[in-house]
């Protein structure tokens, strides 16, 4: 659904001039030294702030449950957070954040490492005016800025650019991701989406601009309006038609908990005395969309309110939740988790004459539309439609509408109150005071004088008593051996958060391992479903086959070393299982299945910016594994089957069956030949100790097959001289002819200069001489062009020389 807010054409011309006039000073910073760090404090209020005052950033008390870190307005009294880190979760008191080299590092307070931006060779960080928190070098580049990670808020000055996007916080005090994401999409289009929570997919649309192939990025600019440009700097659609001067207010857009795009202000002069945020935009658009109830129609969900709730918008344009006669919120304090019956459910045997206690609830100009019907019937009447609710007792609500009749399924979803409907909703509700399907007050209270009556002859047999305590015996020696045979999987389990699982719960949560997601030599992966927090997730299960000659310790070690890894572009290790011969891994599930897939099996060839997102993902993901674990972790597996793609094609390394863990005081180790053909480094095959530089080897073949979209090895080729990508690479790159690399890829094509940086970092990597390969560090560098990339000598000279 698209809405039009294209104000009119002197607004464009106005929204112009005020470009040239507001033109771009230096601004003023105070630079926060490496070493510095903040920590957790309910007595101390430690912050870094902007160099007028107007953001500060540090730890924040919510409410009682603990600290955010988070960058927020600091001279108004709300304090109103603008970004948050760590995915808005809390940490507790004496938890510590520290700017090193390596970025910002956040521990808990127990010292563990919980969030920190992948960057390197920071000098400094600094708070800026707009409310942006940047990393930089000594060159005074940015390394990171927070400006580029948004969380639910946009500042002035700030932009969205393709495949970024907002995420609502889950509700007006929990700021963990929530329900509904704000995405500027690769093709342009600005979309409003629900999201499969708590997965990080996406549901469905519920508003839209209508910009595919025309959308670059959004802006916020300095006169407060909000609008859609095209790559020509053309403005596209306004979101705001009503400008107000950043120095005069303070700003802010939000994508908030309800699923709503708002833009708010707050006067600067009096802001001790002002009544607070109030909405920037005109009445007529006060909101995007402008009715979040009416806007919720997918299949897909709970809608803007929960299941079995409706939804009312309010003068404020916010929905009101509310659940009908019968049912009451599962939790007061989170009204969109929905509703739930106070009633015991209809008896569907028909001797019961349960049918008697049941009755309807009439609700005018309601109506659950994206709730899937299981009967419709037309040319009916209500007395008809009401009737054939009542004898059904898998029907919780009937939509009753002119002569057509829908009965709908439970939970019912997407649920709202509004004039435009012309029909009726009636609700099946149990009459008060009558009782369940089993008979009644009376039947209950006999029963229970029989089971009293019974009990009292059976205690009073000593025959009784001794069966009882032998009964009893039994039960406790069962839960012993139950809990003995956890414990024993338990063992190896220092300080991880991770999940043990028994082979039966996983067994059922794949259905038998029922769906293969992929198969390897050593393993195969299945498609499971796992409850956390009674929310169902899906799941990898790895199901390990045999154990690469390593013994019961080593594989210890190995899932010790992984399960402490955190980081965005490694897939998360939710839980094991170690029983007995069993050996299962169960990792969180990537929607978009392996680069593998990504880059060989589309009839499209997929997007040049994503591919190179990708790549320094992987980049990023390696370096983490090398240099910033606390035990040095070699991969020894890297090859496209083994990047998953998450539901926005972030890489995420996975597959560590292979993995190698250094010693702290190791930089190389000696092992057999681990790897998959066509990756695996030279040094493996002549006895040589192999170091990360193995992980590097690998990284450039796949560097290489990521630019040109082709195997590493392809038989059925033209040109003989093509069929090894490593060595086709060099000769296009030594000849000059690297077009030849991207002959069919119009957008690379038009980016020679990075696909010859690329190119030139990949013949780095696959060097004959493990020496001579780059760390994954410079390797990163190099990508985003902080250091140049000298000329890279032919990869194989390493064994003509010797």
């Amino acid at each position: 659904m698209a809405v039009s807010l294209t104000p009119p054409y002197i607004i464009y011309l106005f929204l112009l001039l005020m470009m040239l006039l507001c033109s771009s000073t230096a601004q003023t910073q105070i630079n926060i030294s490496v070493g510095s760090s903040l920590i957790a404090s309910k007595n101390k209020n430690l912050l870094w702030e902007s160099p007028s005052g107007d953001f500060a950033f540090g730890f924040q008390q919510i409410g009682k449950g603990g600290f955010l870190l988070a960058i927020w307005f600091n001279k108004i009294p709300e304090k109103t957070i603008v970004w948050s880190a760590y995915d808005g979760n809390l940490v507790q008191e004496g938890s510590k954040v520290e700017l090193t080299k390596l970025g910002l590092v956040l521990n808990d307070h127990k010292g563990n490492e919980v969030w920190s931006p992948a960057v390197a060779d920071v000098a400094y960080g600094a708070v800026l005016d707009t409310g942006n928190l940047v990393l930089a070098n000594n060159n005074k580049t940015n390394l990171w800025e927070s400006f580029d990670e948004p969380t639910d808020t946009l500042l002035v000055g700030q932009t969205l650019s393709q495949n970024k996007k907002l995420v609502a916080r889950y509700s007006e005090t929990n700021y963990s991701s929530g329900r509904y994401h704000f995405v500027l999409q690769s093709d342009g289009n600005l979309v409003l989406y629900t999201r499969s929570f708590p997965r990080d997919t996406q549901n469905f649309a519920y508003w839209d601009i209508k910009t595919e192939n025309e959308g670059f990025q959004l802006i916020f600019n300095q006169s407060g309006y909000i609008y859609l440009e095209a790559k020509n700097g053309t403005i596209l659609n306004m979101l705001s038609s009503t400008g107000n001067a950043a120095r005069d207010f303070y700003q802010r857009a939000i994508l908030e908990y309800d699923g709503v795009f708002r833009q708010y202000v707050y006067p600067k002069k009096n802001y001790g005395s002002s009544s607070g945020w109030s909405m920037a935009w005109t009445q007529s658009s006060t909101s995007i969309p402008s009715n979040i109830c009416q806007s919720m129609l997918g299949l897909l969900g709970s809608g803007a309110c929960g299941y079995n709730s409706y939804c009312v918008i309010g003068i404020d344009q916010k929905p009101n939740c509310h659940c009908p006669t019968g049912y009451t919120f599962i939790d007061p304090n989170d009204k969109m988790k929905g509703c739930i019956q106070t009633f015991e459910a209809q008896s569907c045997d028909e001797d019961s004459g349960d049918v008697n206690n049941f009755d309807f609830i009439s609700m005018e100009n309601t109506d659950w539309p994206a709730s899937q019907e299981f009967e419709y019937f037309e040319g009916v009447t209500e007395d008809w439609c009401r009737k054939s609710c009542l004898d059904d007792c898998f029907c919780p609500v009937a939509i009753f509408r002119g002569i057509e009749c829908y009965k709908k399924r439970s939970p019912f979803s997407n649920g709202r109150i509004d004039p435009t409907f012309a029909g009726k909703a009636l609700i099946k509700v149990r009459i008060h005071n009558s009782t369940s399907m089993t008979g009644g007050a009376n039947s209950n209270t006999k029963d229970q004088s029989t089971l009293v009556l019974i009990g009292s002859i059976l205690l009073s047999s000593s025959a009784f008593i001794n069966v009882l305590q032998l009964a009893a015996f039994l039960f406790v020696l069962f839960r012993f051996r139950q809990k003995s045979k956890v414990n024993k999987q338990n063992t190896f389990i220092p300080e991880m958060n991770l999940q043990i699982f028994t082979y039966a719960k996983l067994e059922k949560a794949t259905n038998g391992f029922n769906e293969l997601l992929g198969k390897g030599a050593f393993a195969s992966v299945f498609k499971g479903v796992l409850s956390f927090d009674d929310k169902p997730c899906l799941v990898a299960v790895k199901k390990l086959e045999h154990m690469v000659k390593e013994n019961e310790q080593e594989f210890k070690a190995e899932v010790t070393a992984i399960g402490r890894t955190n980081h965005k572009n490694l897939v998360q290790l939710i839980g094991f299982c170690n029983e007995g011969q069993n050996r299962l891994l169960i990792y969180e599930y990537m929607s978009n299945g392996s680069l593998a897939s990504f880059l060989f099996e589309p009839s499209n060839k997929p997007k040049w910016y994503q591919r190179m997102n990708i790549a320094l993902g992987i980049a990023r993901g390696l370096f983490y594994l090398h240099e910033e674990c606390s035990t040095q972790i070699l991969h020894c597996d890297i090859k496209p089957q083994n990047i998953l793609l998450d539901d926005s094609y972030t890489a995420r390394i996975s597959d560590f069956g292979l993995a190698k863990m250094l010693k702290t005081d190791q930089t190389r180790t000696t092992t057999g030949i681990r790897g998959t053909k066509g990756y695996v480094a030279p040094e493996w095959f002549r006895n040589m100790p192999v170091t990360v530089k193995v992980d590097v080897y690998s990284y450039g073949i796949l560097l290489l097959e990521i630019i040109c979209c082709r195997k590493n090895v392809e038989e059925h080729v033209e040109d003989d001289a093509q069929t090894i990508l490593g060595d086709w690479a060099y000769d296009c790159y030594a000849g000059g002819n690297l077009h030849f690399l991207v002959e069919n890829d119009d957008e690379a094509s038009q980016d020679m200069k990075k696909v010859e940086k690329y190119v030139m970092v990949a013949l780095w990597c696959i060097q004959e001489d493990p020496s001579l390969r780059p760390t994954m560090k410079k390797v990163i560098l190099m990508l985003e062009g902080t250091i140049g990339v000298s000329v890279p000598p032919d990869p194989s000279s390493f064994i003509s020389s010797i």
